[in-house]
C-alpha cells in the first residue's frame, strides 16, 4: 500500500502542472484583463461581477494619468492614455515579463503556498480564501451529511421493497427532485419563504445575523441553522436523489447474490441478513464516495446558491475573480482546489481498503 500511495503522490505533480499550464495558456488568449479593467474604471465604463465588489483600490493610484498618443496600445479603451501610464500598469500586474517567466515564477511561489496579493482587494489570496471558506465548508459539509442521512435509509428501504407501491411513488419523487435545477428550486424557496411573494419566514443573506455575537450559544445555533435552512434545502435536492438511487442499486445487487440465499437457508432473519451481511458490501461504494461527494458539493455545488442567497463564500469569490480578471485569486483557488481534489481522490481509494480489506491496490497499475 505504501508503494501505491507513493506513486499516486508522484502523479499529483504532473497533474497539477498540467492543470495550471492549460489554465495559464487559456488566460493568455482570453479577452480582457486587469489592465483593461483599470482602464475601464478610469473611463467609468467598468461593470463588476456583483455589487459587492469594490471598484478596485489599486486603480485609484492612476487617476492622474495624462492623455497622450496611446493609439498603438494593444489594450481596449487605451486610446488617448499616456503609453508610460500603460507601461506602469503592466509592471504593476507583472505583464512586463514574458509569459513563460511569469508562469515559472508563479509555480515556484505556489510550491511554498505563496499566492500573492489580490489585484483589486488589497489583501492576500490566502486571507481571502480563509475568510470565505467557512461559508462553503458549512454548505458542503451539511449538504453531504443531510443527503446521506436521508438517502441511505430511504435507498435501503426501496431496495427491500423493490417493485412495491412505496418504491414506485418514491422513485417518482426522486426523479422529479433530480430534474429540478438547484438554482431554480432556490428561487422558488425565496418566493415562498423569504419574503418573495408569500411568507417571510427565513432570512435572505448572510450566514448569521448581525447581532450573532450578542446571542447566547443556543440562540447562536438556532440562528445559524435559521440562515442555512433554505440554501441547504436547495443544495440537497439533487444530491439526495443521486445518493438514494445509488444506495438502492448497490443493495439490490448484493441482495441478489448467492451468499444472501445461503445465509437465509441457515435460518437467519431478513434483518440479520441485511445488516449482518449485505450492509457492509453494499455500503462500500457509498462510503468510499463520501469524500468525493463532499468535495463536489464544496467546489461546484455552491456557486449559484451562494449568489442567490447572498452568501459570501468561495464559489462567489471565484466567480467574481474570473469576471474581474483578478488572476492571483483565480490561479490560487484553482491550485488549491486541484490539489485538494487529487488528495481526496486518493483518500477515496484508501477508504475502499478500509471498508473492505480484500481490495488490494498494490497489485494494480496506477
Amino acid at each position: 500500500m505504501a508503494a501505491y500511495i507513493f506513486r499516486r503522490l508522484l502523479l499529483m505533480v504532473p497533474t497539477l502542472f498540467g492543470v495550471m499550464l492549460i489554465s495559464f495558456v487559456i488566460v493568455q488568449f482570453a479577452p480582457g484583463g486587469p489592465v483593461e479593467k483599470v482602464i475601464a474604471e478610469l473611463r467609468g465604463t467598468n461593470v463588476s461581477a456583483t455589487a459587492r465588489v469594490s471598484g478596485g483600490s489599486q486603480s485609484g493610484d492612476f487617476t492622474g494619468a495624462t492623455s497622450g498618443s496611446g493609439d498603438g496600445s494593444p489594450y481596449r479603451g487605451a486610446q488617448g492614455l499616456d503609453p508610460e501610464f500603460i507601461a506602469d500598469l503592466e509592471r504593476q500586474f507583472g505583464f512586463d515579463k514574458p509569459p513563460i517567466e511569469r508562469f515559472v515564477t508563479m509555480l515556484g511561489n505556489y510550491l511554498t503556498f505563496d499566492f500573492g496579493e489580490s489585484y483589486f482587494r488589497d489583501r492576500s489570496v490566502l486571507e481571502l480564501i480563509a475568510e470565505k471558506m467557512p461559508v462553503s465548508i458549512s454548505l458542503g459539509l451539511w449538504m453531504t451529511l443531510i443527503s446521506y442521512a436521508i438517502s441511505i435509509p430511504l435507498g435501503i428501504r426501496k431496495a427491500v421493497k423493490d417493485g412495491s407501491a412505496f418504491d414506485v411513488w418514491t422513485s417518482g419523487i426522486i426523479i422529479v427532485a433530480y430534474a429540478i435545477p438547484g438554482f431554480l428550486f432556490a428561487v422558488l424557496l425565496i418566493v415562498l419563504f423569504a419574503g418573495g411573494s408569500f411568507w417571510n419566514i427565513f432570512p435572505l443573506g448572510g450566514l448569521v445575523s448581525e447581532n450573532w455575537e450578542q446571542l447566547s450559544w443556543p440562540a447562536r445555533i438556532l440562528d445559524y441553522f435559521w440562515h442555512m435552512a433554505l440554501p441547504l434545502t436547495a443544495l440537497s435536492l439533487s444530491a439526495f436523489a443521486t445518493t438514494t438511487l445509488l444506495t438502492k442499486n448497490s443493495f439490490l445487487e448484493e441482495i441478489r447474490k448467492q451468499y444472501v440465499l445461503t445465509a437465509r437457508m441457515k435460518g437467519l432473519s431478513d434483518r440479520e441478513v441485511l445488516y449482518g451481511h449485505v450492509f457492509r458490501n453494499a455500503m462500500l461504494i457509498i462510503i468510499a464516495g463520501f469524500p468525493g461527494a463532499f468535495i463536489s458539493a464544496f467546489f461546484t455545488g455552491s456557486l449559484l446558491i451562494e449568489t442567490i442567497f447572498n452568501l459570501d463564500g468561495l464559489g462567489l469569490l471565484g466567480f467574481e475573480s474570473v469576471i474581474d480578471r483578478d488572476y492571483p485569486i483565480v490561479f490560487g483557488t484553482l491550485y488549491i482546489f486541484s490539489l485538494l481534489a487529487l488528495v481526496v481522490n486518493l483518500v477515496s481509494d484508501l477508504t475502499y481498503t478500509w471498508v473492505d480489506p480484500r481490495i488490494d491496490f498494490e497489485s494494480r497499475e496506477v
